[in-house]
């Protein structure tokens, strides 16, 4: 199994197949609009626009299971990430990432690259996943590390 054997629903509510993203690295990111760190939206709409032109995939996947920090409709989200961050990355439509009603893609991203001690659940947002070109996890990063911190990475998998 690998990241193409899923898909997911854009923020518009358009499906996308992962499949289409055959070849290119993926960062996989659960989003929040009112969370300390929400200003990382400006770091990935940053790699988005650096790297995009080489292959990277930049998913953003709204999510409010932390602190119901984004309470907010599909459209009131993208109009946030619009006129606050220029997001130009796309934006998925809101998932749960823990629990029962997790996102198939979010199960199978938690099981193949653990957190901390081995917890297969997400913490909080802006937890972070690279996918190879191969469809295959290469690393979880948590909240607290930068999208700008995982730039030396994205360009070992562009290569």
């Amino acid at each position: 199994m690998s990241v193409y054997d899923f898909e997911a629903l854009q923020i518009n509510g358009e499906p996308v197949r992962l499949e289409q993203f055959r070849g290119r690295p993926m960062l996989i990111v659960n989003t929040a609009s009112a969370c300390g760190f929400t200003p990382q939206f400006a770091g990935l709409e940053a790699l988005h626009k650096e790297y995009a032109g080489q292959g990277l995939v930049v998913l953003g996947f709204p999510c409010n299971q932390f602190g119901a920090q984004d309470k907010g409709s599909n459209s009131e989200i993208a109009e946030f990430c619009q006129k606050n961050y220029g997001v130009s990355f796309a934006m998925m439509a809101k998932v749960e990432v823990n629990g029962a009603g997790a996102h198939p893609l979010y199960q199978w991203l938690c099981k193949e690259a653990p957190g901390l001690l081995g917890t297969q659940s997400i913490k909080w947002n802006f937890t972070k996943f690279l996918v190879a070109k191969d469809g295959a996890v290469l690393k979880r990063y948590a909240p607290t590390d930068t999208p700008q911190s995982l730039a030396k990475d994205i360009e070992a998998a562009l290569t």
